[in-house]
């Protein structure tokens, strides 16, 4: 971890600091090739591991050569080639600590991982991370030897952990039938220790029972922060003091909020960076482990029909939808003090959007597609210099906020009803944006953001409509322009689908046109369960793969965007448009979309 300033911030400090240890991240896989006859080692860090296949063996990477064929190389012990290089892989150096070894040696000692839910008795540790962790237990993707401890404040035994853990655990990938036995061996893998956030004595405590399970081996221990923002700075001063690896990675993941705008998110990255490398800083956005936003750049960069299509010769306009059917319902605390504008957009739809837009990279790896995504979002954030992007005017966003609703014979609050919220409460619970990037891929094209709470359904969803046909043929059998025009759909959530919108002439001998879709609806064409995106972020975080988690500069781009605008409302005093609880929303939403020619494509939904 990075060195530790003179100001302390944990309380009691009676023991020494132990030596500080470099964030991992495999950097490494040894690959061999022959060159003029000499075996020679190949990095291929910049193919993330999950890519690479998971049973290769160290006599199969041999053969992986560019000149004529090397001679065996006997002293590569190849016995259960898997379990060694996985263990390999997950005690692998920083990249700091790569840089002067080159490659890792597969034949060092076992490692294990330690992982720590810090908040443990929270809602989001019981409902996600602990059924995250199990689902990836269950399906053989955690290390051999693997520890995860619970630490929050609230006193609590193993066992009354366990219990807790237990009844939010389900079988739900494939229910085989040794269900039961998954679940005692992964309880069994759970303990609790109970502490302050603030403590250093309570973190080398736990500090004294994970050197207990990791039995010698290199430790590798990952920090899952489920706690509010206003204490992360403590959890982390004390755990990198008190708890961290001393000669294996220590990583930590924070969960958004990342402050509520510029200003608040430096402060928060430049304390945490007092303790932390920015390499073992892993910032959560569970929106981007989500399957349909993993394939959005599959489905772009790996089929020629639509790469070409990628621009604003082809595209009219994209939307990003983002709906619940609920308010917020015992967050509304929570919920005031941010609004829909800081809670969805400047983070999910934005980091989407950054995603979509960006330029093919140059590789796999997690730092060209994240210099891309920065590259996208710098240039709504530089407009006097690069004079590339207009930015984020008060007229091209619309707020509202949901009042009650009376729907058969049920009456639904308003989201001032909400003890935790004050009457007089501005703050959006819906707004809708336009934003535009001024490149020569995307110059004139409006990209649609619309989020909301308390809408007529629940969805997420990316929606590309595309121009219409020039000269149209068959304009005058009275086709409707709007509806002809081809769209495609990617369904992030729920039902999970990608769907192309095309039209087509009916059976018979008429001429009548027809709207048709060519679906690929996962729950169809895949029997298997779709994983959990937590379960994905979590897996990438203790391999240090960092391509689904936002790096601090993007973190600063995606504030600069937003906090003129933010500011701007909370300063005008701007009052939201009221719209029923259960509705579609705002009716200004529709006058944005229409200023730009555009119609949202959920109002009339077929899919």
């Amino acid at each position: 971890m990075a060195t530790l300033p003179s100001s302390h911030c944990c309380h009691t400090y009676s023991q020494p600091l132990p030596p500080s240890s470099s964030s991992s991240s495999v950097s490494y896989l040894p690959v061999y090739s022959s060159v003029h006859g000499r075996l020679r080692r190949v990095s291929i860090s910049s193919i993330p591991r999950r890519f690479v296949s998971a049973k290769l063996s160290l006599q199969n990477a041999v053969g992986l050569q560019d000149g004529p064929a090397a001679p065996a190389v006997n002293p590569i012990d190849n016995e259960a080639p898997f379990e060694k290089l996985k263990d390999g892989l997950l005690s692998a150096p920083s990249s700091k600590e790569s840089k002067d070894t080159a490659v890792f040696n597969v034949n060092e000692s076992e490692s294990t991982v330690s992982i720590t839910v810090v908040g443990a008795s929270g809602d989001l540790a019981k409902k996600k991370i602990f059924p995250a962790l199990f689902a990836l237990f269950y399906e053989d993707c955690l290390p051999k030897h693997f520890t995860i401890y619970g630490y929050a404040r609230s006193k609590m035994t193993d066992a009354e952990l366990r219990d807790m853990v237990s009844k939010t655990l389900t079988c739900r990938i494939d229910k085989r039938e040794n269900c039961g036995e998954k679940m005692d061996q992964f309880l069994q893998r759970c303990f609790y220790h109970s502490g302050q956030y603030d403590s250093q004595d309570h973190f080398a405590e736990l500090d004294k029972k994970l050197k207990e399970h990791e039995a010698g081996r290199v430790p590798n221990r990952l920090f899952y922060l489920s706690i509010p923002p206003n204490i992360f700075i403590d959890a982390v001063c004390c755990a990198s003091s008190s708890a961290s690896s001393g000669n294996g990675w220590t990583r930590v993941i924070v969960e958004k909020p990342f402050g509520r705008d510029s200003e608040s998110s430096a402060t928060l990255t430049s304390a945490l960076k007092q303790y932390l490398e920015e390499d073992q800083i892993f910032r959560i956005d569970h929106y981007l482990g989500k399957e349909l936003v993993e394939n959005l750049s599959v489905l772009r960069f790996s089929n020629l029909i639509f790469e070409p299509l990628w621009s604003r010769q082809y595209i009219r306009n994209v939307q990003f939808i983002f709906s619940e059917d609920f308010g917020t319902e015992g967050r509304g605390g929570y919920f005031d003090n941010y609004g829909i504008i800081r809670d969805i957009m400047q983070n999910h739809l934005l980091q989407i959007l950054a995603l979509f837009a960006m330029e093919t990279p140059v590789s796999l790896d997690a730092e060209d597609i994240r210099n891309e995504k920065v590259l996208i979002v710098l240039a709504w954030c530089q407009v006097k210099v690069l004079r590339s992007m207009r930015p984020l005017q008060l007229e091209n966003v619309v707020t509202g906020q949901y009042k009650s609703h009376v729907r058969g014979g049920i009456t639904y609050p308003a989201y001032t009803d909400d003890k935790t919220v004050p009457k007089d409460s501005l703050t959006p619970t819906f707004a809708a944006a336009a934003l535009f990037i001024d490149n020569a891929r995307w110059d004139g094209v409006p990209f649609l953001m619309k989020a909301g709470k308390a809408l007529h359904n629940k969805r997420a969803e990316i929606r590309v409509q595309f121009r219409h046909v020039p000269g149209n043929l068959y304009r005058s059998i009275g086709t409707d322009l709007d509806r002809a025009t081809n769209e495609l759909v990617i369904r992030v959530q729920p039902d999970e689908a990608i769907v192309l919108k095309i039209n087509n002439k009916v059976p018979g001998l008429g001429m009548r046109l027809d709207r048709s879709n060519l679906n690929l609806h996962y729950a169809a064409r895949y029997s298997k369960e779709i994983p959990d995106a937590y379960e994905r972020l979590l897996l990438d975080a203790i391999e240090g793969e960092r391509r689904l988690f936002i790096r601090s500069d993007e973190l600063d781009a995606a504030w600069a965007l937003f906090t003129p605008l933010l500011k701007e409302i909370e300063e005008k005093k701007v009052i939201p448009e009221y719209y029923p609880y259960g509705s579609r929303g705002p009716v200004g939403a529709h006058y944005l979309a229409a200023r730009y020619k555009v119609r949202w494509g959920d109002v009339d939904v077929e899919v």
